[in-house]
């Protein structure tokens, strides 16, 4: 009886002209969309690895300088294009692509890709991920709508149960009668996905493990709404309502349960303003010591700990210059004061995230979404790793550059200068993301919740529909 029911779908299917071009659409914009990501890709790792290389020669170029001059003089961390942002490009257009590490400063990344879009660009950009998240689901509501109304309106279902056919086998078989063209689709776009980005030369190494596990998580995604779709068909007498209510379930999942979960995480755990933010960093750095400013009440107080700890009288007598040893000082503490007020964001960011999950339950949307730019490593928790490393770069240059100052030089020796060679004794940034098994361990909540719909969306369907 499953092997009967599921002929019978993929005929239907097959033979309604409908479906043939809604495939078709969709098959046409992936394509589209995956030429667009990769030409996109391809671009700006170009433009990537012209700007490391430019700046690293323009770095190790200086010439002879100070050590502090050149600590304000700065230097770039590039963040890399991952291969999988291909297939999702997440949060990158927005979060910038390059950080500035300057002395006694941290600067956000700037240089988004959504600060140099039109007005258009609040339409959407046309994406993989756009189509497998948007697209996609609603062509199961298509395919899946009328799976059962129509044989209550033809009447062919009063015949199959007169004829004692199992209930299961009849839902397990129209199941699968959508789900095979949908899994054929989606693998082949992701087979596709996969050659392509092998095939380029990447910042990274592509992995088909991680493209397996985001192939795994829409697949679960999908599974998702066949079982929603087809529990509403089963429930309805007529397809117009069962259409209704099977749109109506896809707009509450991909567009209003993620807006209105976006509204509430900023209404609750909001981000400080720009100027609050830099306000409250001003006034902690004015409460401690300032590199620049030898009569700090904090300098002077290091200055006294500094003399008698080397049991000496005078700034002059000490083996090392006091000036490159008060600013590395200064930077350690601004660095602190960066380290706190970044964790109060890291903190929002946090109970924001915890918001969404706990929303999840309205939507596979989200977790699916959360998973997908994690495994791409273009979410907002890569972002911050990246951030964080090129922080840890910073302050280790600036102790670098304060050290040779300081121990190159005596009290009040401002004119000393260092050779070209010493900027190339400080290696130039680099930046790993996390291995796949830290980012399934950060969204082990987001699996979880995936599973636990993807039980409730199967238990729905064949528990509470054994008598149609």
């Amino acid at each position: 009886m499953i092997h009967s029911t599921f002929i019978k779908e993929l005929k239907e299917l097959s033979r309604d002209g409908r479906v043939r071009i809604s495939f078709l659409i969709v098959v046409l914009l992936m394509a589209v969309a995956t030429w667009i990501s990769k030409s996109q890709y391809t671009t700006i790792n170009e433009q990537y690895q012209e700007a490391e290389t430019a700046e690293r020669h323009i770095w190790e170029a200086q010439g002879e300088k100070n050590p502090h001059s050149a600590a304000h003089y700065g230097t770039y961390a590039f963040k890399p294009k991952y291969p999988l942002s291909l297939v999702d490009h997440g949060v990158d257009k927005f979060t910038g692509t390059s950080i500035f590490l300057e002395a006694h400063k941290r600067n956000e990344a700037q240089f988004s890709k959504a600060a140099d879009q039109t007005g258009l660009a609040r339409f959407g950009d046309l994406t993989p991920d756009f189509v497998l998240l948007f697209i996609l689901p609603l062509l199961i509501v298509f395919l899946g709508y009328n799976a059962f109304t129509k044989e209550k309106e033809m009447g062919t279902l009063v015949l199959l149960k007169s004829q004692g056919t199992p209930v299961g086998k009849l839902i397990f078989g129209k199941w699968l009668g959508i789900f095979t063209p949908i899994f054929i689709t989606v693998a082949l776009l992701f087979i596709v996905a996969g050659i392509v980005l092998s095939n380029l030369n990447d910042f990274g190494v592509f992995s088909w493990t991680s493209l397996g596990v985001m192939f795994l998580v829409y697949l679960a995604y999908y599974i998702i709404f066949i079982n929603l779709v087809l529990f509403i068909s089963s429930k309805m007498k007529k397809s117009g309502i069962s259409l209704v209510l099977s749109l109506g379930a896809w707009i509450l999942a991909c567009l209003a349960v993620p807006k209105a979960a976006s509204n509430m995480a900023e209404s609750q755990y909001p981000y400080p303003t720009r100027q609050e933010f830099a306000a409250s960093i001003t006034k902690d750095q004015k409460s401690g010591i300032d590199g620049h400013d030898p009569w700090n009440k904090q300098a002077k107080m290091l200055e006294n700990e500094v003399l008698k700890q080397h049991n000496v009288d005078s700034l002059e007598q000490l083996p090392f210059n006091f000036d490159a040893y008060r600013m590395q000082k200064g930077e350690e503490h601004t660095a602190e004061i960066y380290f706190k007020h970044y964790k109060h964001l890291k903190t929002q960011f946090e109970q924001q995230s915890k918001l969404y999950r706990n929303l999840a339950v309205l939507s596979p949307f989200l977790p699916t979404r959360f998973m997908s730019m994690a495994v791409a490593n273009t979410d907002y928790s890569t972002h911050w790793d990246f951030a964080d490393a090129a922080e840890t770069y910073r302050v280790d240059l600036q102790a670098f550059l304060n050290g040779n100052f300081a121990e190159n030089s005596s009290y009040g020796e401002w004119s000393y200068r260092a050779d070209e060679s010493t900027w190339k004794e400080m290696p130039a940034f680099d930046y790993d993301p996390p291995e796949l098994s830290e980012i399934l361990s950060r969204n082990s909540s987001n699996s979880a919740i995936l599973s636990a719909w993807i039980l409730g969306s199967f238990s729905l369907l064949f528990f509470t529909t054994k008598k149609l």
